[in-house]
């Protein structure tokens, strides 16, 4: 894998008359061919800045972004304009390759039809973008940028405000971008469980004006996204809400699958504890739950000392429970 983007002793930030606002000192950093990159950090320490001094739209307090391929940005600001279409839109991606008359060649028709294949919006193409939901149009800003056809691609928090559904779309989407067209990808983005999940590195932004490289799974492991956003009752390792055991009651749950892990969670929310997360030498409980096959479908066996039932649903066994 090449490096298609590097700074050295990159120092960035504002000036501010005589004086400037340093953000972060001392950069040395690659973005690599094939690679999805995502940017993480607190809140206005400075990830918008980074991404356009690297594009070349800030110039840096001092140091060097060497860079020998061409970059596309996308940024957070909403296009508004009347009577245009996707189509249109994803067109001026292709402007910087245009020669006076401003007229497109076949060849640019095909790399623009190509890039709202890519981003799976031929169907809106001749719609009017005031027309499109938050993540129709954030779509149509990435075909903008695939259909200028750079080796590298910056994207400013592609994700913000959108639901769920648009947020995995997104993010699988870059991913795969970036195996099968080897583009260098970075984004800056709040999304922590899903860059967790997507990222081939992370960038880590840390209070010390410092950049924390390393593979998700590292920073996890080595404490320091718990050390950049100091979690407050989330348990980054397991991925869950750290929950009281207000009942004082612990159950041994039995089974397995996606089923055991989703009653586990319920039972810890409705303040249960499970035996298996019991402090060492504190053995024996009274209640027992087991998750058992049916008729091809799921059903739960609550074994107390006064008698054993079986429910079909969560809420009927969290139900018996309390009661």
């Amino acid at each position: 894998m090449a490096s298609f983007l590097s700074t050295h002793k990159l120092n960035l930030g504002y000036h501010r008359g005589k004086s400037h606002n340093l953000l972060f000192e001392n950069l040395n950093l690659d973005l690599v061919s094939g690679e999805l990159v995502c940017f993480m950090g607190p809140n206005g320490i400075g990830k918008s800045t980074l991404l356009r001094t690297l594009a070349g739209l800030q110039k840096p307090l001092s140091g060097v972004v060497s860079s020998e391929k061409k970059i596309a940005i996308v940024l957070t600001d909403r296009v508004h304009a009347y009577n245009m279409t996707v189509r249109d839109l994803v067109t001026f991606g292709r402007y910087p390759y245009l020669n006076w008359s401003v007229k497109l060649k076949d060849e640019d028709n095909s790399i623009i039809d190509r890039a709202i294949s890519q981003v799976h919006l031929g169907y809106l193409a001749e719609r009017n973008i005031e027309e499109l939901s938050d993540g129709q149009l954030q779509m149509t800003m990435i075909a903008r940028a695939l259909a200028q056809e750079t080796e590298i691609m910056l994207l400013d928090e592609p994700t913000a405000h959108l639901d769920l559904n648009n947020r995995v779309e997104i993010m699988n989407l870059l991913r795969q971008l970036a195996r099968t067209t080897n583009k260098a990808i970075l984004i800056a983005t709040h999304e922590l469980d899903l860059a967790l999940q997507t990222a081939d590195k992370i960038w880590l932004a840390t209070s010390g004006k410092k950049i924390l490289t390393g593979l998700p799974e590292d920073l996890v492991l080595d404490g320091s996204f718990d050390e950049v956003f100091q979690f407050k009752g989330f348990d980054l390792k397991t991925g869950k809400i750290s929950h009281e055991a207000h009942r004082k009651i612990s159950v041994e749950l039995i089974g397995e699958g996606h089923e055991y892990l989703w009653t586990k969670n319920a039972l810890e929310r409705s303040g249960y504890e499970i035996a298996i997360d019991l402090p060492a030498g504190q053995v024996g409980t009274q209640i027992k739950i087991t998750l058992v096959r049916e008729a091809g479908k799921t059903v739960w066996s609550l074994d107390s000392p006064n008698s054993i039932q079986t429910f079909e649903t969560l809420a009927q066994l969290i139900s018996a429970l309390k009661s």
